[in-house]
């Protein structure tokens, strides 16, 4: 007889991994043509606001509000299938919890108890703040619908080495050192066949208009494109934990990208933009705009076409184009 445990629960893991992955890419894809077309929609109705009023202004400012949160929608889903797009600095996710312990203690009520168990001497962590106090907000609505009736939320981080054998058995997981952040409640916890399934977009067992089903699986992208791991222990009964791994900043450090100043006035110019973007009705909304904000614009519908125009002699001040 020979023990094939360990092997079926790494197969188990691994068809569960290439499910995500292919469950990824197709909500990427829906999500980046979506994208395009809301980015015209959007961009659209925004100028013709400036230039109506009345009744009209009314009805196209319903109809800006709703394809800003076709906007949002996609946003959730470009960060499920890990397409979204990161700015990773160095953070203390102990300071990062006792700076939202306000925000969550409002958000849970007086009914919930939270507790706080923050290492005393915690690595500092590479990761995304804006999204990571996203993650942990969700994290916190979650267990609180998880205990009606109150209970008690724990917050807890840690200095974790995941070595060969554990990413052998979960994959996509790189050994080395990671910070963990960790939500526990004391709800009434996930059956199996619903665990399976929690990361999924638009899984919830929620009532309709209670949830969207995209919280886990924004938390499952986030954490994954930023090189991470999560985990979800849960048992019915007894409550669910939730256990972020972020990668342990290196010894060479990492940089915090400077916040952007705001601006509050469309800016106006004469220089030289070279427009590179695939979709034709995207490219041609953003010339149309930078036409009318006065700058002079050429285009290219891929790189080769914009390293042609480069080549050529005609300076150009600015290249505006897409991450992906």
């Amino acid at each position: 007889l020979r023990d094939v445990t360990a092997e079926r629960e790494a197969e188990a893991q691994l068809r569960q991994a290439q499910k995500m992955e292919s469950v990824g890419q197709l909500t990427g894809g829906v999500a980046h043509d979506f994208n395009n077309l809301l980015t015209v929609i959007i961009g659209s109705l925004d100028l013709a606001l400036g230039r109506v009023q009345g009744d009209v202004q009314s009805v196209l400012e319903s109809a800006l509000q709703a394809a800003e949160r076709g906007a949002a929608l996609v946003q959730r889903l470009l960060a499920f299938s890990r397409r979204q797009t990161l700015i990773p600095e160095a953070l203390d996710f102990n300071r990062l919890a006792a700076e939202m312990e306000d925000l969550l203690r409002r958000t849970l009520g007086e009914d919930i108890e939270i507790e706080m168990k923050l290492h005393p001497q915690l690595w500092t962590a590479l990761a995304d703040k804006g999204q990571l106090e996203n993650a942990l907000l969700n994290l916190t609505v979650n267990a609180r619908d998880a205990m009606p009736a109150g209970g008690k939320l724990t917050i807890e981080t840690g200095n974790l080495h995941l070595d060969e054998d554990y990413a052998a058995h979960n994959p996509e997981v790189v050994p080395g050192d990671y910070v963990m952040l960790a939500v526990t409640d004391t709800g009434k916890g996930m059956p199996a066949d619903v665990l399976e399934r929690a990361f999924e977009p638009f899984f919830t067992t929620k009532e309709v208009g209670k949830g969207s089903g995209l919280g886990l699986s924004m938390i499952y992208g986030f954490t994954k494109q930023s090189g991470g791991h999560v985990k979800i222990y849960s048992e019915v009964g007894h409550g669910t934990t939730v256990r972020l791994y972020l990668p342990r900043q290196s010894a060479a450090g990492a940089t915090a990208t400077p916040a952007m100043a705001v601006q509050h006035d469309h800016p106006r110019g004469g220089e030289m933009i070279l427009v590179v973007e695939d979709n034709a009705d995207v490219r041609a909304f953003v010339v149309r705009h930078l036409h009318e904000l006065g700058y002079r614009v050429t285009e290219a519908k891929d790189g080769p076409s914009a390293l042609s125009i480069l080549s050529q002699p005609t300076p150009i001040d600015l290249l505006l184009t897409d991450v992906i």
